[in-house]
Protein backbone atom coordinates (compact mmCIF):
# COMPACT_ATOMS: atom_id res chain seq x y z
CA UNK A 1 0.00 0.00 0.00
CA UNK A 2 1.33 3.27 -1.07
CA UNK A 3 1.48 6.54 1.25
CA UNK A 4 -2.21 7.78 1.43
CA UNK A 5 -3.47 10.79 -0.34
CA UNK A 6 -2.64 14.17 1.13
CA UNK A 7 -5.24 16.72 0.75
CA UNK A 8 -2.72 19.65 1.48
CA UNK A 9 -0.06 18.75 -0.82
CA UNK A 10 0.09 19.05 -4.86
CA UNK A 11 -1.68 18.65 -6.61
CA UNK A 12 -4.71 19.44 -4.59
CA UNK A 13 -3.58 21.96 -1.48
CA UNK A 14 -7.08 22.12 -0.35
CA UNK A 15 -8.08 24.26 2.53
CA UNK A 16 -9.57 23.68 5.49
CA UNK A 17 -13.15 24.10 4.54
CA UNK A 18 -12.38 22.34 1.61
CA UNK A 19 -11.18 19.44 3.00
CA UNK A 20 -13.91 19.11 5.60
CA UNK A 21 -16.55 18.98 2.86
CA UNK A 22 -14.11 15.78 1.50
CA UNK A 23 -13.93 14.17 4.79
CA UNK A 24 -17.92 14.95 5.85
CA UNK A 25 -19.26 13.99 1.73
CA UNK A 26 -16.99 10.80 2.26
CA UNK A 27 -18.74 10.19 5.59
CA UNK A 28 -22.01 10.39 4.63
CA UNK A 29 -21.69 8.34 1.96
CA UNK A 30 -23.18 4.28 1.50
CA UNK A 31 -21.18 1.73 -0.01
CA UNK A 32 -22.77 1.88 -3.05
CA UNK A 33 -22.07 5.56 -3.55
CA UNK A 34 -18.47 5.39 -2.59
CA UNK A 35 -18.55 1.74 -5.13
CA UNK A 36 -20.46 4.77 -7.95
CA UNK A 37 -17.45 7.28 -7.02
CA UNK A 38 -14.65 4.98 -9.06
CA UNK A 39 -16.66 4.91 -12.10
CA UNK A 40 -16.91 6.96 -15.47
CA UNK A 41 -19.59 6.78 -17.24
CA UNK A 42 -19.60 7.07 -20.88
CA UNK A 43 -23.51 8.51 -22.08
CA UNK A 44 -24.23 8.89 -25.37
CA UNK A 45 -26.91 11.04 -27.80
CA UNK A 46 -29.10 8.40 -28.52
CA UNK A 47 -28.32 4.69 -28.14
CA UNK A 48 -26.00 3.62 -25.98
CA UNK A 49 -23.37 1.66 -28.54
CA UNK A 50 -20.77 0.63 -25.40
CA UNK A 51 -23.27 -1.27 -22.99
CA UNK A 52 -26.80 -1.02 -24.74
CA UNK A 53 -28.73 -0.01 -21.59
CA UNK A 54 -31.88 2.27 -22.10
CA UNK A 55 -31.60 4.09 -19.01
CA UNK A 56 -32.19 7.92 -19.29
CA UNK A 57 -29.07 9.88 -17.82
CA UNK A 58 -30.57 10.40 -14.37
CA UNK A 59 -31.48 6.69 -13.72
CA UNK A 60 -28.22 6.14 -14.56
CA UNK A 61 -26.58 9.01 -11.62
CA UNK A 62 -29.65 7.55 -9.38
CA UNK A 63 -29.06 4.03 -9.76
CA UNK A 64 -25.14 3.56 -9.71
CA UNK A 65 -23.44 7.23 -8.56
CA UNK A 66 -21.11 7.57 -10.77
CA UNK A 67 -17.99 10.01 -10.02
CA UNK A 68 -16.84 11.37 -13.36
CA UNK A 69 -19.02 11.66 -16.52
CA UNK A 70 -17.95 11.34 -20.15
CA UNK A 71 -19.72 11.49 -23.12
CA UNK A 72 -19.27 10.79 -27.58
CA UNK A 73 -20.70 13.34 -29.87
CA UNK A 74 -23.06 16.10 -29.85
CA UNK A 75 -22.54 19.81 -30.35
CA UNK A 76 -21.74 22.40 -27.89
CA UNK A 77 -25.63 23.01 -27.04
CA UNK A 78 -26.43 19.59 -26.84
CA UNK A 79 -23.53 18.95 -24.95
CA UNK A 80 -24.01 21.89 -22.36
CA UNK A 81 -28.04 20.52 -21.91
CA UNK A 82 -26.66 16.94 -21.35
CA UNK A 83 -24.20 17.86 -18.54
CA UNK A 84 -26.66 20.42 -16.64
CA UNK A 85 -28.88 17.52 -16.48
CA UNK A 86 -26.50 15.27 -14.82
CA UNK A 87 -25.04 17.50 -12.82
CA UNK A 88 -28.58 18.39 -11.84
CA UNK A 89 -29.68 14.91 -11.17
CA UNK A 90 -26.07 14.47 -9.35
CA UNK A 91 -26.01 14.49 -4.99
CA UNK A 92 -21.89 14.96 -5.46
CA UNK A 93 -21.04 16.99 -7.94
CA UNK A 94 -19.39 15.37 -10.79
CA UNK A 95 -16.03 15.88 -12.39
CA UNK A 96 -16.85 15.99 -16.42
CA UNK A 97 -14.33 14.88 -18.72
CA UNK A 98 -13.64 15.54 -22.43
CA UNK A 99 -10.47 14.55 -24.71
CA UNK A 100 -9.02 17.92 -25.66
CA UNK A 101 -5.69 17.50 -27.32
CA UNK A 102 -5.78 19.77 -29.71
CA UNK A 103 -8.51 21.76 -28.93
CA UNK A 104 -12.01 22.31 -28.05
CA UNK A 105 -13.65 20.37 -31.08
CA UNK A 106 -12.62 17.18 -28.57
CA UNK A 107 -15.01 18.43 -26.37
CA UNK A 108 -17.91 18.81 -28.97
CA UNK A 109 -18.63 18.69 -32.62
CA UNK A 110 -18.64 22.23 -33.46
CA UNK A 111 -15.87 22.94 -31.13
CA UNK A 112 -12.22 24.95 -32.23
CA UNK A 113 -9.37 22.62 -33.91
CA UNK A 114 -5.61 24.70 -33.05
CA UNK A 115 -2.99 22.01 -33.35
CA UNK A 116 -2.09 18.32 -32.60
CA UNK A 117 0.85 17.25 -31.03
CA UNK A 118 1.88 16.90 -34.26
CA UNK A 119 1.52 20.69 -35.61
CA UNK A 120 2.51 21.59 -32.42
CA UNK A 121 5.88 20.34 -32.72
CA UNK A 122 6.24 21.45 -36.61
CA UNK A 123 5.37 24.72 -35.33
CA UNK A 124 8.12 24.86 -32.73
CA UNK A 125 5.80 27.68 -31.23
CA UNK A 126 5.26 26.65 -27.44
CA UNK A 127 2.80 29.63 -28.01
CA UNK A 128 1.00 27.26 -30.10
CA UNK A 129 1.15 24.67 -27.37
CA UNK A 130 -0.48 27.18 -24.90
CA UNK A 131 -3.38 28.44 -27.44
CA UNK A 132 -4.45 25.12 -27.92
CA UNK A 133 -4.94 24.65 -24.22
CA UNK A 134 -6.30 27.86 -23.21
CA UNK A 135 -8.91 27.28 -26.46
CA UNK A 136 -9.57 23.64 -25.50
CA UNK A 137 -10.08 24.93 -21.30
CA UNK A 138 -12.45 27.93 -22.45
CA UNK A 139 -14.49 25.53 -24.55
CA UNK A 140 -14.91 22.55 -22.33
CA UNK A 141 -15.57 25.42 -19.65
CA UNK A 142 -18.26 26.46 -21.47
CA UNK A 143 -20.19 23.60 -21.95
CA UNK A 144 -19.34 22.70 -18.02
CA UNK A 145 -16.26 20.12 -18.68
CA UNK A 146 -13.87 20.34 -15.77
CA UNK A 147 -11.51 17.70 -16.41
CA UNK A 148 -9.43 16.93 -19.91
CA UNK A 149 -7.77 13.40 -20.25
CA UNK A 150 -5.40 15.35 -21.92
CA UNK A 151 -2.43 16.18 -23.39
CA UNK A 152 -0.38 13.39 -24.68
CA UNK A 153 2.73 13.07 -23.09
CA UNK A 154 3.98 10.02 -24.45
CA UNK A 155 7.05 9.92 -27.28
CA UNK A 156 6.97 9.05 -30.25
CA UNK A 157 9.84 6.31 -31.02
CA UNK A 158 8.71 4.03 -33.42
CA UNK A 159 6.90 5.66 -36.43
CA UNK A 160 4.56 2.84 -37.34
CA UNK A 161 2.78 3.70 -34.25
CA UNK A 162 -0.90 4.47 -35.04
CA UNK A 163 -2.48 5.43 -31.99
CA UNK A 164 -0.39 8.71 -30.58
CA UNK A 165 1.44 9.55 -34.31
CA UNK A 166 -0.59 13.04 -34.26
CA UNK A 167 -0.89 13.45 -30.40
CA UNK A 168 2.75 13.08 -29.84
CA UNK A 169 4.75 16.03 -29.36
CA UNK A 170 7.79 15.36 -30.08
CA UNK A 171 10.23 12.15 -30.66
CA UNK A 172 12.33 12.78 -27.36
CA UNK A 173 11.53 13.56 -23.45
CA UNK A 174 12.61 17.60 -23.85
CA UNK A 175 10.40 18.22 -26.63
CA UNK A 176 7.57 16.42 -25.13
CA UNK A 177 8.23 18.29 -21.99
CA UNK A 178 8.82 21.88 -24.01
CA UNK A 179 5.29 21.60 -25.17
CA UNK A 180 2.94 19.76 -22.70
CA UNK A 181 3.30 21.96 -20.07
CA UNK A 182 2.69 25.32 -22.14
CA UNK A 183 -0.42 23.22 -22.86
CA UNK A 184 -1.45 22.32 -19.13
CA UNK A 185 -0.81 25.99 -18.25
CA UNK A 186 -3.13 27.05 -21.05
CA UNK A 187 -6.14 24.97 -20.04
CA UNK A 188 -5.17 25.82 -16.17
CA UNK A 189 -6.27 29.50 -17.18
CA UNK A 190 -9.72 28.54 -17.34
CA UNK A 191 -9.73 26.20 -14.53
CA UNK A 192 -9.42 22.92 -15.99
CA UNK A 193 -8.08 20.08 -14.28
CA UNK A 194 -5.39 17.88 -16.59
CA UNK A 195 -5.05 14.45 -17.00
CA UNK A 196 -2.13 13.33 -18.51
CA UNK A 197 -1.66 9.77 -20.26
CA UNK A 198 -0.61 7.06 -21.31
CA UNK A 199 1.66 5.57 -18.09
CA UNK A 200 3.96 4.41 -17.80
CA UNK A 201 4.67 5.29 -21.73
CA UNK A 202 3.10 4.56 -25.65
CA UNK A 203 5.06 5.38 -28.84
CA UNK A 204 7.61 2.43 -28.85
CA UNK A 205 6.09 0.43 -30.69
CA UNK A 206 3.06 -0.10 -33.12
CA UNK A 207 0.34 -1.95 -31.66
CA UNK A 208 -2.82 -0.92 -30.60
CA UNK A 209 -4.16 -1.43 -26.73
CA UNK A 210 -7.56 -1.14 -28.28
CA UNK A 211 -6.52 -4.24 -29.77
CA UNK A 212 -3.58 -6.20 -27.93
CA UNK A 213 -1.54 -5.81 -24.90
CA UNK A 214 0.87 -2.72 -25.47
CA UNK A 215 4.50 -3.68 -24.35
CA UNK A 216 6.84 -1.18 -23.34
CA UNK A 217 10.41 -2.72 -23.81
CA UNK A 218 12.46 0.15 -22.22
CA UNK A 219 14.74 -1.09 -19.57
CA UNK A 220 14.84 1.09 -16.67
CA UNK A 221 17.85 3.06 -17.02
CA UNK A 222 16.27 3.82 -20.68
CA UNK A 223 12.46 4.64 -19.26
CA UNK A 224 14.39 6.73 -16.85
CA UNK A 225 15.96 9.10 -19.20
CA UNK A 226 12.86 9.24 -21.24
CA UNK A 227 9.47 8.68 -19.80
CA UNK A 228 10.37 9.30 -16.18
CA UNK A 229 11.62 12.65 -17.23
CA UNK A 230 8.17 13.60 -18.70
CA UNK A 231 6.14 12.05 -15.62
CA UNK A 232 8.24 13.76 -13.28
CA UNK A 233 8.41 16.95 -14.63
CA UNK A 234 4.52 16.84 -14.66
CA UNK A 235 4.07 15.97 -11.33
CA UNK A 236 6.27 18.63 -10.03
CA UNK A 237 3.79 20.89 -12.06
CA UNK A 238 1.32 19.59 -10.22
CA UNK A 239 -0.75 17.33 -12.69
CA UNK A 240 -3.97 16.42 -11.18
CA UNK A 241 -4.62 13.33 -12.53
CA UNK A 242 -2.73 10.60 -14.91
CA UNK A 243 -4.27 7.83 -16.82
CA UNK A 244 -2.60 4.22 -16.72
CA UNK A 245 -2.35 2.63 -20.12
CA UNK A 246 -3.11 -1.07 -20.82
CA UNK A 247 0.55 -0.89 -21.31
CA UNK A 248 3.21 -3.26 -20.00
CA UNK A 249 6.87 -2.06 -18.43
CA UNK A 250 8.18 -5.53 -18.05
CA UNK A 251 12.02 -4.84 -18.02
CA UNK A 252 10.62 -2.29 -14.73
CA UNK A 253 8.07 -4.50 -12.96
CA UNK A 254 11.10 -7.56 -12.97
CA UNK A 255 12.97 -5.38 -11.04
CA UNK A 256 10.10 -3.62 -8.71
CA UNK A 257 9.21 -7.45 -8.27
CA UNK A 258 11.95 -10.06 -8.68
CA UNK A 259 9.32 -12.75 -8.58
CA UNK A 260 7.83 -11.88 -12.05
CA UNK A 261 7.58 -14.27 -14.58
CA UNK A 262 6.59 -13.04 -17.89
CA UNK A 263 3.19 -14.97 -17.49
CA UNK A 264 2.93 -12.75 -14.41
CA UNK A 265 3.35 -9.30 -16.68
CA UNK A 266 -0.05 -7.11 -16.18
CA UNK A 267 -0.95 -4.26 -18.11
CA UNK A 268 -0.12 -0.96 -16.04
CA UNK A 269 -4.16 -0.71 -15.08
CA UNK A 270 -3.37 -4.18 -13.47
CA UNK A 271 -0.13 -3.85 -12.15
CA UNK A 272 0.49 -2.57 -8.43
CA UNK A 273 4.75 -2.79 -8.91
CA UNK A 274 3.54 0.38 -11.58
CA UNK A 275 0.57 2.26 -9.95
CA UNK A 276 1.61 1.74 -6.23
CA UNK A 277 5.60 1.28 -6.52
CA UNK A 278 6.61 2.80 -9.44
CA UNK A 279 4.08 5.65 -9.55
CA UNK A 280 2.59 7.08 -6.72
CA UNK A 281 5.30 5.24 -3.92
CA UNK A 282 8.97 6.23 -6.53
CA UNK A 283 7.67 9.31 -8.00
CA UNK A 284 5.77 10.57 -5.71
CA UNK A 285 2.64 11.48 -7.34
CA UNK A 286 0.01 12.29 -4.71
CA UNK A 287 -3.21 12.77 -7.59
CA UNK A 288 -5.83 10.19 -8.68
CA UNK A 289 -5.13 7.66 -11.36
CA UNK A 290 -7.76 6.33 -14.28
CA UNK A 291 -7.74 3.76 -16.22
CA UNK A 292 -8.08 3.46 -19.59
CA UNK A 293 -11.12 2.61 -21.40
CA UNK A 294 -12.00 -0.80 -19.49
CA UNK A 295 -13.28 -2.28 -22.92
CA UNK A 296 -10.05 -2.43 -24.99
CA UNK A 297 -7.99 -5.57 -25.27
CA UNK A 298 -5.02 -4.82 -23.65
CA UNK A 299 -7.09 -4.77 -20.26
CA UNK A 300 -9.52 -7.56 -21.38
CA UNK A 301 -7.22 -10.22 -22.18
CA UNK A 302 -5.28 -10.03 -18.77
CA UNK A 303 -7.62 -11.73 -16.73
CA UNK A 304 -11.65 -12.54 -16.08
CA UNK A 305 -13.67 -9.21 -16.33
CA UNK A 306 -15.38 -10.11 -12.78
CA UNK A 307 -11.63 -10.00 -11.52
CA UNK A 308 -10.17 -6.66 -13.48
CA UNK A 309 -12.83 -4.71 -12.34
CA UNK A 310 -11.85 -4.55 -8.97
CA UNK A 311 -8.63 -5.07 -9.76
CA UNK A 312 -7.85 -2.19 -11.24
CA UNK A 313 -8.78 -0.05 -7.64
CA UNK A 314 -6.63 -2.93 -5.83
CA UNK A 315 -3.85 -1.98 -7.80
CA UNK A 316 -3.65 1.59 -7.03
CA UNK A 317 -5.69 3.10 -9.91
CA UNK A 318 -8.64 5.34 -8.20
CA UNK A 319 -11.20 5.46 -11.08
CA UNK A 320 -12.56 3.34 -14.04
CA UNK A 321 -13.71 4.08 -17.29
CA UNK A 322 -16.13 3.18 -18.65
CA UNK A 323 -18.70 0.35 -18.12
CA UNK A 324 -19.46 -2.76 -20.47
CA UNK A 325 -22.87 -3.56 -18.41
CA UNK A 326 -23.73 -1.16 -16.01
CA UNK A 327 -25.47 -3.67 -13.05
CA UNK A 328 -22.92 -6.32 -13.70
CA UNK A 329 -19.75 -4.03 -13.66
CA UNK A 330 -21.32 -2.25 -10.27
CA UNK A 331 -21.98 -5.91 -9.27
CA UNK A 332 -18.06 -6.65 -9.47
CA UNK A 333 -16.29 -3.73 -8.23
CA UNK A 334 -18.96 -3.84 -5.09
CA UNK A 335 -18.16 -7.82 -4.55
CA UNK A 336 -14.80 -6.39 -4.93
CA UNK A 337 -15.18 -4.76 -1.56
CA UNK A 338 -17.15 -6.88 0.14
CA UNK A 339 -14.39 -9.69 -0.43
CA UNK A 340 -11.90 -7.71 0.92
CA UNK A 341 -9.85 -7.93 -3.18
CA UNK A 342 -10.48 -3.48 -2.29
CA UNK A 343 -9.51 -3.08 1.21
CA UNK A 344 -11.68 -0.64 3.24
CA UNK A 345 -8.51 2.10 3.43
CA UNK A 346 -7.86 1.57 -0.59
CA UNK A 347 -11.62 2.49 -1.23
CA UNK A 348 -11.42 5.23 1.06
CA UNK A 349 -8.04 6.88 -0.10
CA UNK A 350 -9.64 6.28 -4.19
CA UNK A 351 -12.41 8.22 -3.02
CA UNK A 352 -10.59 10.78 -0.84
CA UNK A 353 -8.71 11.28 -4.45
CA UNK A 354 -11.51 12.04 -6.32
CA UNK A 355 -13.51 14.03 -3.97
CA UNK A 356 -10.38 15.88 -3.84
CA UNK A 357 -10.45 17.27 -7.39
CA UNK A 358 -13.73 17.70 -7.15
CA UNK A 359 -13.44 20.18 -3.84
CA UNK A 360 -10.15 22.13 -5.52
CA UNK A 361 -12.33 22.65 -8.51
CA UNK A 362 -15.26 23.94 -5.84
CA UNK A 363 -17.84 22.41 -7.10
CA UNK A 364 -19.37 21.78 -3.80
CA UNK A 365 -19.37 25.44 -3.69
CA UNK A 366 -20.51 26.15 -7.01
CA UNK A 367 -23.50 23.77 -6.17
CA UNK A 368 -24.54 25.72 -3.57
CA UNK A 369 -24.35 29.04 -4.89
CA UNK A 370 -26.24 27.86 -7.54
CA UNK A 371 -23.51 28.53 -10.22
CA UNK A 372 -22.72 24.90 -11.52
CA UNK A 373 -24.91 24.91 -14.30
CA UNK A 374 -23.39 26.20 -17.55
CA UNK A 375 -25.68 28.80 -19.70
CA UNK A 376 -26.51 29.43 -23.36
CA UNK A 377 -24.73 32.80 -22.99
CA UNK A 378 -21.57 30.78 -21.95
CA UNK A 379 -21.38 29.18 -25.03
CA UNK A 380 -20.12 32.19 -26.80
CA UNK A 381 -16.46 31.17 -26.74
CA UNK A 382 -17.15 28.28 -28.69
CA UNK A 383 -15.94 29.28 -32.09
CA UNK A 384 -14.94 33.32 -31.30
CA UNK A 385 -12.99 35.25 -33.14
CA UNK A 386 -9.95 35.07 -30.63
CA UNK A 387 -9.99 30.80 -30.95
CA UNK A 388 -10.07 31.20 -35.10
CA UNK A 389 -6.91 33.21 -35.40
CA UNK A 390 -5.15 30.99 -32.78
CA UNK A 391 -5.85 28.13 -35.17
CA UNK A 392 -5.17 30.15 -38.31
CA UNK A 393 -1.56 31.11 -36.76
CA UNK A 394 -1.03 27.29 -35.88
CA UNK A 395 -2.10 26.14 -39.66
CA UNK A 396 0.54 29.05 -40.49
CA UNK A 397 3.41 28.46 -38.09
CA UNK A 398 2.66 24.45 -38.13
CA UNK A 399 2.11 23.15 -42.17
CA UNK A 400 4.87 21.50 -43.20
CA UNK A 401 6.49 21.11 -46.57
CA UNK A 402 8.64 17.68 -46.22
CA UNK A 403 9.72 17.48 -49.28
CA UNK A 404 9.95 19.18 -52.92
CA UNK A 405 12.73 17.45 -55.14
CA UNK A 406 11.75 18.24 -58.74
CA UNK A 407 11.41 22.08 -57.22
CA UNK A 408 7.73 22.13 -58.83
CA UNK A 409 6.10 24.84 -56.65
CA UNK A 410 3.95 26.65 -56.50
CA UNK A 411 0.89 25.64 -57.41
CA UNK A 412 -0.87 28.00 -59.99
CA UNK A 413 -3.89 28.32 -62.24
CA UNK A 414 -1.88 29.32 -65.28
CA UNK A 415 0.31 26.04 -65.10
CA UNK A 416 -1.75 23.64 -63.52
CA UNK A 417 -5.32 24.80 -64.13
CA UNK A 418 -6.94 21.20 -64.55
CA UNK A 419 -6.16 19.61 -61.21
CA UNK A 420 -7.54 15.83 -60.53
CA UNK A 421 -7.77 15.41 -57.10
CA UNK A 422 -7.06 11.66 -55.65
CA UNK A 423 -8.41 11.33 -51.98
CA UNK A 424 -7.57 8.52 -49.83
CA UNK A 425 -9.23 7.73 -46.80
CA UNK A 426 -8.79 5.43 -43.90
CA UNK A 427 -11.99 3.58 -41.92
CA UNK A 428 -14.71 6.33 -42.23
CA UNK A 429 -16.94 6.05 -39.48
CA UNK A 430 -14.04 4.92 -37.14
CA UNK A 431 -13.68 6.35 -33.70
CA UNK A 432 -11.81 9.33 -34.30
CA UNK A 433 -14.08 9.45 -38.11
CA UNK A 434 -12.20 10.79 -41.45
CA UNK A 435 -12.77 10.12 -44.71
CA UNK A 436 -15.98 11.97 -45.31
CA UNK A 437 -17.06 14.69 -47.87
CA UNK A 438 -16.14 17.95 -45.88
CA UNK A 439 -12.49 18.50 -46.48
CA UNK A 440 -12.98 17.11 -49.88
CA UNK A 441 -16.04 19.68 -50.47
CA UNK A 442 -13.69 22.33 -48.78
CA UNK A 443 -10.82 21.68 -51.48
CA UNK A 444 -13.08 21.61 -54.26
CA UNK A 445 -14.66 24.90 -53.18
CA UNK A 446 -11.37 26.89 -52.60
CA UNK A 447 -9.45 25.52 -55.72
CA UNK A 448 -12.40 26.22 -57.81
CA UNK A 449 -12.44 29.90 -56.37
CA UNK A 450 -8.88 30.22 -57.38
CA UNK A 451 -9.27 29.60 -61.21
CA UNK A 452 -8.76 25.57 -61.19
CA UNK A 453 -11.04 23.14 -62.78
CA UNK A 454 -11.15 20.37 -60.29
CA UNK A 455 -12.02 16.71 -61.20
CA UNK A 456 -12.32 13.68 -58.98
CA UNK A 457 -10.89 10.55 -59.12
CA UNK A 458 -12.69 7.53 -59.40
CA UNK A 459 -10.21 5.06 -57.52
CA UNK A 460 -12.43 2.26 -57.51
CA UNK A 461 -11.32 0.76 -61.15
CA UNK A 462 -7.65 0.12 -62.44
CA UNK A 463 -8.47 1.54 -65.36
CA UNK A 464 -5.87 4.35 -66.24
CA UNK A 465 -6.65 4.92 -69.80
CA UNK A 466 -4.04 6.14 -72.02
CA UNK A 467 -1.28 8.27 -70.49
CA UNK A 468 -0.70 10.73 -73.51
CA UNK A 469 -4.77 11.31 -72.82
CA UNK A 470 -3.90 11.96 -69.48
CA UNK A 471 -1.63 15.00 -70.20
CA UNK A 472 -3.87 16.29 -72.72
CA UNK A 473 -6.70 16.09 -69.73
CA UNK A 474 -4.50 17.08 -66.05
CA UNK A 475 -2.29 19.69 -65.45
CA UNK A 476 -1.91 18.57 -61.82
CA UNK A 477 -2.30 15.92 -59.64
CA UNK A 478 -3.30 17.29 -55.99
CA UNK A 479 -3.47 13.42 -53.49
CA UNK A 480 -5.18 14.44 -50.55
CA UNK A 481 -4.95 11.71 -47.71
CA UNK A 482 -7.36 11.69 -44.91
CA UNK A 483 -6.07 8.62 -43.30
CA UNK A 484 -7.32 8.49 -39.91
CA UNK A 485 -8.31 6.17 -37.38
CA UNK A 486 -7.45 3.46 -34.30
CA UNK A 487 -9.53 0.68 -32.92
CA UNK A 488 -10.35 -1.22 -35.48
CA UNK A 489 -6.78 -2.65 -36.88
CA UNK A 490 -3.07 -2.22 -35.40
CA UNK A 491 -1.55 -0.48 -38.46
CA UNK A 492 -3.05 2.13 -40.62
CA UNK A 493 -1.25 2.93 -43.73
CA UNK A 494 -2.52 3.92 -47.13
CA UNK A 495 -5.11 1.73 -48.46
CA UNK A 496 -5.71 1.68 -52.10
CA UNK A 497 -9.41 1.40 -52.83
CA UNK A 498 -8.66 -1.64 -55.00
CA UNK A 499 -6.25 -3.64 -56.02
CA UNK A 500 -3.33 -1.22 -58.39
CA UNK A 501 -5.84 1.32 -58.60
CA UNK A 502 -5.86 3.89 -60.59
CA UNK A 503 -4.92 6.13 -58.16
CA UNK A 504 -1.57 4.77 -56.99
CA UNK A 505 0.92 7.33 -58.05
CA UNK A 506 2.03 6.59 -61.70
CA UNK A 507 1.07 9.64 -62.93
CA UNK A 508 4.60 11.54 -60.90
CA UNK A 509 6.18 11.57 -64.11
CA UNK A 510 3.47 12.20 -66.39
CA UNK A 511 2.34 15.51 -64.42
CA UNK A 512 3.37 17.44 -61.33
CA UNK A 513 1.85 15.67 -58.56
CA UNK A 514 1.28 17.15 -55.03
CA UNK A 515 0.72 15.38 -52.03
CA UNK A 516 -0.70 16.77 -48.53
CA UNK A 517 -1.83 14.50 -45.70
CA UNK A 518 -4.04 15.79 -43.13
CA UNK A 519 -3.27 13.25 -40.74
CA UNK A 520 -0.40 11.36 -40.50
CA UNK A 521 2.80 12.40 -40.95
CA UNK A 522 4.79 9.37 -42.19
CA UNK A 523 2.59 8.38 -45.72
CA UNK A 524 6.07 8.82 -47.79
CA UNK A 525 6.63 5.57 -46.82
CA UNK A 526 3.99 4.19 -48.97
CA UNK A 527 4.21 6.89 -51.61
CA UNK A 528 8.05 7.26 -52.14
CA UNK A 529 7.76 8.16 -55.49
CA UNK A 530 5.81 11.05 -54.86
CA UNK A 531 8.17 14.39 -55.40
CA UNK A 532 6.09 17.13 -53.41
CA UNK A 533 5.03 16.58 -50.28
CA UNK A 534 3.20 18.39 -47.41
CA UNK A 535 1.95 17.44 -43.92
CA UNK A 536 -1.23 19.05 -42.87
CA UNK A 537 -1.79 17.97 -39.89
CA UNK A 538 -5.59 18.41 -40.00
CA UNK A 539 -8.79 18.57 -42.30
CA UNK A 540 -10.62 21.72 -40.89
CA UNK A 541 -10.83 24.62 -43.77
CA UNK A 542 -8.17 26.87 -42.04
CA UNK A 543 -5.58 23.91 -42.47
CA UNK A 544 -6.97 23.13 -46.34
CA UNK A 545 -7.23 26.99 -46.89
CA UNK A 546 -3.17 27.46 -45.59
CA UNK A 547 -2.19 24.82 -47.24
CA UNK A 548 -2.78 26.16 -50.56
CA UNK A 549 -2.00 29.64 -49.77
CA UNK A 550 1.28 27.85 -49.13
CA UNK A 551 1.64 25.49 -52.19
CA UNK A 552 0.28 28.79 -54.50
CA UNK A 553 3.31 30.52 -52.82
CA UNK A 554 1.36 33.44 -51.36
CA UNK A 555 2.65 32.25 -47.66
CA UNK A 556 6.10 30.51 -46.94
CA UNK A 557 5.71 26.68 -45.45
CA UNK A 558 7.52 27.42 -41.29
CA UNK A 559 6.69 23.76 -40.38
CA UNK A 560 9.73 21.38 -39.38
CA UNK A 561 9.53 18.18 -40.09
CA UNK A 562 11.36 15.04 -37.63
CA UNK A 563 13.29 12.57 -38.90
CA UNK A 564 10.28 9.94 -38.76
CA UNK A 565 8.80 11.70 -41.69
CA UNK A 566 11.45 9.32 -43.44
CA UNK A 567 10.48 5.92 -42.16
CA UNK A 568 13.71 5.08 -42.51
CA UNK A 569 13.48 5.09 -46.01
CA UNK A 570 16.16 6.67 -48.28
CA UNK A 571 14.37 6.70 -51.22
CA UNK A 572 11.63 9.02 -49.52
CA UNK A 573 14.16 11.41 -49.78
CA UNK A 574 14.01 11.33 -53.11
Amino acid sequence: MPALVDLTAAPYQLDPDQISWVEETLESMTLDEQVGQLFTNLFFFGADSFSGNSLTAEEIIEKYHIGIARYHGGTAAQVQDLLNRLQSAARIPLLVAANCDSGGNGAMNDGTYVASGAQTEASGSTAVAHDAGYVSGREMRAIGANLNFDPCVDILFNWRNTIVNTRAYGTNAADVIKYTIPFVEGQRESGILSCIKHWPGDGTEERDQHLVLGVNELRPEEWEASFGEVYRAHIANGVEMIMAGHIALPHYQKELNPALTDADILPATLAPELINGLLKDRLGFNGAVITDASHMLGMTSAMRREDYVPAAIAAGCDAFLFFNDLAEDFGFMKAGVEKGVISKERLDDANRRILGLKAKLNLHRAAAQGTLLRTPEDLAVVGCAEHLAMRANAADLGITLVKNTLDQLPLNPRDHRRIRIYHLTGEVGGITGGGEAEMLNTYIAALTERGYEVTVNDGTTRVKGPTLRYREEVDAALILAEVIGYGAQNNYRIQWKTAMSNECPWYVWEVPTFMVSHNFTTHLHDATMVKCYVNAYHPNEANVRATLDKLEGRSEFKGTPNELVWTQKWQAKL
